[in-house]
């Protein structure tokens, strides 16, 4: 009985689809306070901020439910679709879609895959590079001594550098694993953690010469595509958990609609300050 109702009653699909949904708006205002740091801080700060968001146990659970809730919220609702087209195989005799509903109550699914792509792109090109590209950079800093200046990589030692020259670590006796660990090869110990250099990737990535402009156009279409699925689905997730009450609704409906347009456009914002801005 359980089970049937979890998998098919239509009822829980809407619950599921709100949960998820408003578990997944909590995640983009989370992500969007730390890609802020690419207009408002540096490189340094970036990074810090992706080596915590990608080594923390607390923030790696909270990713796995993220990524469980994008698939669970994805699938949800496209079987919620083709149950409603399912159940009315002929349309009506007089409709009147625009009267009756607003363009993204009517469009939920086209844009919900539209997102879904742009997660899956997303994750290749940023998370995937992140986690396990090979030739991830890392982090350097220029330091100037007596006239002469030299790169050193960053490490989370405070106040520990290493020389990004190979040569020199190597004379020096130390080596780097697993793409950011110091060691001193003579005693096996290890130095100190670079940071992966994921502000360099972004950057790159859309200053790119051929494809940056590319990118941040359809990054941007793909916020503007968010924008619309959230003036819908803020709102629609309270109903569907039943907290519609006359004297909360109207807040919730206008906080929806601040939230729907302000996330999106600072999400937008980025790319387009990277490309055109940042020097």
């Amino acid at each position: 009985m359980a089970k049937s109702a979890l998998l098919k009653s239509s009822i829980a699909k809407k619950y599921w689809m709100a949960l998820t949904g408003l578990f997944l708006c909590l995640f983009l205002a989370g992500h969007l306070a730390g890609n802020l740091q690419l207009i408002f801080s540096d490189a340094s700060h970036f990074n810090q901020y992706a080596l915590f968001m990608t080594s923390n146990p607390a923030v790696k659970l909270l990713s796995y439910l993220t990524y469980i809730s994008i698939l669970f919220h994805a699938v949800d609702g496209f079987l919620l679709t083709y149950q409603n087209v399912k159940a009315r195989p002929i349309g009506y005799a007089k409709n009147n879609p625009t009267n009756n509903s607003s363009f993204s109550s009517r469009n939920m699914a086209i844009l919900g895959t539209i997102i879904l792509v742009f997660i899956i792109t997303h994750m290749v090109n940023f998370w995937a590079v992140m986690h396990f590209d090979e030739k991830m950079p890392l982090q350097t800093v220029t330091v100037e001594q007596n006239g002469q200046k030299a790169e050193y990589y960053i490490t989370t030692d405070t106040g520990k550098f290493f020389p990004a020259d190979p040569i020199q670590l190597q004379q020096m006796g130390l080596e780097i694993r697993n793409r950011t660990e110091f060691y001193n090869k003579s005693a096996n110990v290890k130095m100190g953690d670079g940071f992966k250099d994921l502000h360099k990737i972004t950057v790159a990535f859309f200053k790119d010469v051929k494809w940056g402009l590319i990118a941040t156009v359809l990054y941007v279409l793909a916020m503007i595509t968010l924008a619309f699925h959230l003036l819908h689905g803020f709102s629609s997730a309270f109903q569907s958990l039943g907290l519609n009450n006359p004297k909360y609704t109207p807040g919730i409906k206008k906080f929806g609609a601040a939230f729907a347009i302000l996330v999106p456009l600072l999400f937008a914002i980025i790319p387009v300050y990277i490309h055109f801005f940042l020097k």
